[in-house]
């Protein structure tokens, strides 16, 4: 039997499959094909596959294998190493590429690494002073704060050169959550002890109902996106919110700016106005997605709220950089993903 092929026979990735699903089926952890998980030993790698959805893990067959041996020895030499190029012949697996992150996971000493969109984690990650701010609430972690880098290698690399056994919680500027562990229980333990460790109480102020018949457009209708109709209707919050971008899916899924309405115009003249976005916000009402925007799009604007609820009040944030966005536009790893979201709506 090939490592491989053992490592899926293992108890333990069962155990990834059915932790990596509750973990995408929760949005406050993981938002449509976001986040990614892995099991590895004796050189070998299984991965969640690019644009696979974690909610699906049981249900679908969504893992790819990668020699991580192999792959970690050439980003450690400085290599512009492809995942998808380590992909091994010869071993049954679904016809899906390694994803994005692939190389963080192989770079993590640790059997088990699990990486999310934790709402919480963002909202402190978004912080200018996010480095400081997660030392204070994270210290009995001994946590590594990455600051911004873009994903793949240069997130591998930065992460390379903090990691070590005992570190097993990863905090990365702009981005989310990483965890490690011996086994898959311990790491969704630890997964769920340092998010509720992050989260703050909300504001329960936010909370009063609205009507959003006034979102109905033909092009347009009412998001499912509760947190973000109150934070339209909140001008600090909203006013937050447009300051980003703040992290990529955002910029993948739902476009590089917020179009939010300027005084006297609808939904129709704001998305004119913007070059027809998916999310468009009303001020004092709610936000409106396009009727054509598929599942990835709703998530992430429900995302974007449940970020936003938890920033503290006054807190100095810190967007993407320009160059970075473009980036993140142009890149055809996440086009791959902006098209297999595509083909779920």
């Amino acid at each position: 039997m090939t490592p491989f092929a053992a490592l899926r026979a293992d108890p333990e990735f069962a155990a990834l499959r059915a932790v990596s699903a509750r973990l995408g089926r929760d949005p406050l952890q993981v938002q449509a094909a976001g986040g990614n998980t892995s099991l590895k030993r004796d050189g070998a790698m299984w991965v969640k596959a690019s644009g696979a959805w974690l909610a699906e893990a049981e249900a679908r067959d969504v893992f790819v294998p990668v020699a991580q041996a192999r792959l970690a020895a050439a980003v450690m030499a400085g290599e512009d190493a492809e995942a998808r190029d380590f992909t091994p012949e010869g071993v049954d697996a679904p016809p899906l590429r390694p994803s994005i992150e692939t190389v963080v996971h192989a770079v993590m000493p640790q059997p088990v690494v699990l990486h999310t969109h934790c709402v919480a984690t963002i909202a402190a990650a978004i912080r200018a002073d996010a480095a400081a701010a997660v030392r204070d609430r994270l210290a009995e972690f001994d946590p590594i704060f990455v600051p911004w880098v873009m994903p793949g290698l240069p997130l591998a690399r930065a992460l390379a050169a903090k990691a070590a056994p005992a570190r097993r919680v990863a905090v990365l500027g702009n981005h989310g959550l990483v965890v490690a562990g011996e086994t898959v229980a311990e790491a969704a333990a630890l997964l769920e002890e340092v998010s509720a460790q992050l989260t703050p109480t909300l504001e329960t102020a936010l909370v009063d109902p609205v009507s959003l018949t006034a979102l109905e457009t033909e092009t347009y209708r009412p998001a499912d996106a509760p947190a973000l109709h109150r934070i339209a209707r909140d001008p600090a919050r909203l006013a937050m919110a447009a300051a980003g971008p703040f992290y990529p899916d955002h910029v993948v899924f739902l476009g590089p700016t917020l179009c939010v309405a300027r005084d006297g115009e609808g939904v129709e003249a704001a998305a004119a106005r913007c070059g027809g976005p998916p999310l468009v916000i009303l001020p004092g009402l709610g936000a409106a997605l396009r009727r054509d925007a598929g599942p990835a799009a709703e998530a992430m604007a429900r995302c974007l709220g449940d970020v936003i609820a938890r920033v503290a009040p006054g807190a100095p944030l810190s967007p993407l950089p320009a160059g970075s966005v473009a980036a993140l536009t142009d890149w055809e790893a996440e086009k791959h993903r902006q098209a297999l979201s595509a083909g779920r709506a």
